[in-house]
């Protein structure tokens, strides 16, 4: 029997796969070069995001493999439905690097994978496989691709917190280094010599002055903007 969507394959059975491609030349390509592996077996084919949600609806998966640029419903709009309608069913998008644009959005959006459909035929086997099996494949420029975007992401966040923090007043830096560290109120209080009810004061002038609307999301600008690692001053 197949597992159900999400579940590891049981151990002999092929896993099975939705491959959804609007071009029908690629599509039939995909569909030969997956199923030359006895581990994996294609069970159904769609040409656009509305076909591959009825599709995955209606047979058991393993995986969904869609593309990003599909007409009438695109692979990030159907990627965000599978997400709510069947969300053990792990999915992965096949991409061009033409679609450098929705890769990053994809990832937001829970794709367990990129596969480009330049890649060798060993190598969209071996992502395919271990998607369906329950991990997570990049073809390698696609994972250099990422890399280089979150590392521009982090450089972006980590230089706005600096500046967020840059026109706080001495006292909300060290309320805001302290609270990063999971502190309580309470123990904020006893680390800087204030009562409970000023840094609950400073806290909610704090959240209002960085933009916030809670501790840990001040916490997390905290640690983007390095505040953590300097040393408390004095009031």
């Amino acid at each position: 029997m197949t597992a159900s969507p999400g579940q590891q394959v049981a151990p002999g059975n092929p896993a099975r796969l939705l491959i959804a491609d609007d071009d029908a030349l690629v599509r039939a390509g995909l569909v030969s070069i997956l199923s030359s592996d006895p581990s994996l077996r294609v069970a159904a084919e769609a040409g656009d995001g509305h076909q591959a949600l009825a599709v995955a609806r209606s047979h058991r998966l393993d995986l969904a493999l869609l593309d990003i640029r599909m007409p009438r419903l695109d692979g990030l709009r159907t990627l965000e439905q599978l997400g709510r309608q069947l969300p053990q069913l792990p999915v992965a998008m096949l991409t061009t690097f033409a679609d450098e644009d929705y890769i990053a959005e994809a990832a937001g959006l829970g794709a367990m994978g990129f596969l480009l459909k330049s890649d060798a035929p060993r190598d969209l086997i071996t992502a395919a496989r271990a998607i369906a099996a329950g991990g997570a494949a990049f073809s390698p420029r696609v994972a250099r691709w990422l890399v280089r975007a979150e590392a521009a992401a982090r450089l972006n966040r980590s230089r706005t917190a600096r500046e967020a923090v840059a026109d706080l007043a001495p006292r909300h830096r060290q309320i805001l280094a302290v609270l990063a560290t999971g502190a309580s109120n309470a123990e904020i209080a006893r680390a800087l010599h204030l009562s409970e009810g000023t840094v609950k004061q400073y806290l909610k002038s704090l959240f209002d002055r960085l933009n916030v609307t809670n501790r840990v999301q001040a916490a997390i600008l905290a640690h983007e903007a390095g505040l953590t690692d300097q040393t408390r001053t004095s009031p």
